[in-house]
């Protein structure tokens, strides 16, 4: 068995390719696993929809391709979020989360990552945040039925943008299928916000964290920074990260119409992995 295991963010590849596509380039840039997207579109949001011959077609494309969906970038609920005060709105976001661990059930997925937002397109207040947590029991009601782990992502917002303010939430819910799924360079920024480690922060979460992004970001932003070109001391944090129990890590990029994106594939894994692999045996019993 690997000693860890790391995974590509679906993003970091063409939209316009085949999801077959996608896998073989994954796999032949010498990832582990894909992290599927289900985010606000409506083009992701129907893969939700799909049948049994679908969801059969894309096992079927996994298998071919020797690689496979191991987790799930559920970002859908920033349209339809969990704590929202429109009836219509919460009952959808509710929709999602039930078709989102039907979906991961069905194609063998272990971990969705749920967007530690109450709201992001509405106002935060005491009454989406209690929305919020009610609805987010009923999530946790569902993947503990289908043996799927959720867990939180480290947010751009104030409501949930360090690993401290979700514990706030894994011990209100206490669950075994609940955890924390921070984003380093999520984490990395806010620390620059409050004068905080992310080292410290980390640790707040010892015994709760399920796995991590490995995001680069810049000072107030948080999307579409190129490794090497950021803030975020990849080394630093993977080392905690490993000293806490994670072996799971996802490296979260974006295709932004480079041409020289399969190049990018390869050099991200080789980046992440030349970090990694100098971790194989330590704190392992």
């Amino acid at each position: 068995m690997k000693p860890y295991e790391l995974g590509l963010y679906e993003k970091a590849m063409p939209n316009w390719l085949t999801i077959l596509e996608k896998l073989k380039h994954a796999k032949t840039a010498g990832f582990d696993y894909v992290e599927v997207s289900i985010d606000e579109t409506n083009e992701k949001l129907s893969r939700l929809n799909w049948g049994r011959e679908e969801r059969k077609r894309l096992v079927d494309d996994m298998y071919n391709a020797g690689i496979f969906f191991r987790s799930m970038c559920l970002s859908g609920h920033r349209k339809y979020p969990l704590g929202s005060l429109e009836q219509a709105v919460n009952n959808r976001s509710l929709e999602i989360m039930e078709q989102a661990v039907q979906f991961a059930a069905d194609l063998g997925i272990r971990t969705i990552q749920l967007a530690g937002y109450d709201v992001y397109y509405e106002e935060s207040n005491s009454e989406t945040k209690e929305i919020f947590l009610n609805n987010l029991k009923r999530s946790v009601n569902m993947a503990a039925s289908a043996g799927i782990l959720l867990g939180f992502e480290t947010m751009e917002t104030e409501f949930m943008n360090t690993v401290e303010k979700a514990m706030k939430y894994i011990h209100q819910i206490d669950s075994e299928y609940l955890g924390v799924y921070p984003d380093l360079g999520n984490i990395t920024n806010a620390s620059k916000t409050y004068g905080t480690e992310v080292t410290e922060d980390l640790r707040r979460g010892k015994g709760h964290l399920i796995a991590m992004h490995l995001k680069e970001t810049v000072p107030s932003v948080f999307r579409e920074v190129p490794y090497g070109t950021g803030h975020v001391d990849f080394e630093k944090g993977i080392n905690v990260a490993w000293e806490l129990g994670i072996r799971r890590y996802v490296a979260e990029f974006w295709y932004t119409g480079s041409k020289t994106w399969i190049e990018g594939l390869y050099q991200a894994n080789t980046m992440m992995r030349n970090i990694l692999d100098c971790k194989k045996g330590i704190f392992d019993i």
